[in-house]
């Protein structure tokens, strides 16, 4: 069942639970799974999508490290019988049939697919790892594959909302140089002044001083259009998952280590 919600977004349901897919993303069986599907592993998900995949994840540190599903499967042979997954925060498929994942709570995840050779990548993109262009490496390794741009479709999936992250200014401001042309020239206020005046502001007062509100899931997207990737083939999801309480888990909400994952397969 689908329930559609603009354009670009659809709840889909299984066994009475919801998920989110993306129009963008239909070429690929894929879902942002919401609280409902919790605690079920990436392993168990990957059978609700489609049978007969093998999951693949990493062990997620706010960084920018985008891992090969091959990458992850020769890091677990080599002797480690506990199966931990390596450290990372994206994962990029190698083969058909791989599914691959990230878990988020309030850090944007990002699925993304190449219509044409059908690989596909998950991405977990908190504001420390949008810092520090997670996205960027990203959309790197698909062109080391042999991706254009242009076949590149990105969905960006429920994060907590920039009306309501209060961050620091330096946290802003560690962001918000990476879609400042010149930014290592320009100082903290140049640089807050800016992110003000772009379209769309990433950025926003907040009552308390040496504060601002940030909009992370707008960062990644500009980060994206800054790469050349066509604004029409970029989805934002229109749900904020401190204000949704009914369907998402907010670390910032509850203080709880909860996740909700995220992910897609490749053709």
């Amino acid at each position: 069942m689908s329930n559609q919600i603009n354009h670009k977004w659809q709840w889909q349901t299984w066994e009475g639970n919801s998920y989110l897919t993306c129009n963008l993303l239909s070429n690929w069986k894929h879902g942002f799974f919401t609280k409902q599907f919790y605690p079920r592993t990436p392993e168990d998900l990957s059978l609700i999508l489609q049978p007969n995949t093998v999951a693949y994840r990493v062990k997620q540190v706010h960084g920018n490290l985008v891992l090969t599903s091959q990458e992850i499967a020769n890091t677990i042979q080599e002797g480690n019988s506990s199966k931990s997954f390596p450290d990372g925060d994206a994962v990029i498929s190698n083969f058909q049939q791989q599914s691959v994942w990230v878990a988020s709570a309030d850090c944007t995840p990002l699925l993304i697919g190449d219509i044409v050779t059908g690989q596909v990548c998950a991405i977990h993109a908190g504001w420390r790892g949008t810092a520090q262009n997670i996205v960027s490496k990203a959309i790197a390794r698909f062109l080391d594959f042999g991706s254009k741009k242009k076949n590149l479709r990105v969905a960006i999936g429920p994060a907590i909302a920039g009306s309501v992250y209060q961050v620091d200014q330096s946290v802003a401001i560690e962001v918000g140089q990476t879609i400042i042309p010149g930014a290592t020239d320009k100082t903290d206020s140049e640089i807050l002044a800016e992110l003000k005046q772009l379209p769309k502001t990433p950025i926003f007062d907040d009552e308390l001083p040496g504060k601002v509100r940030l909009d992370v899931p707008r960062v990644n997207q500009i980060q994206l259009e800054l790469l050349n990737i066509n604004p029409e083939y970029i989805a934002i999801a229109p749900f904020c998952t401190y204000q949704q309480s009914e369907r998402l888990f907010s670390y910032r909400r509850t203080g709880e280590k909860k996740v909700q994952w995220s992910g897609i397969i490749s053709k």
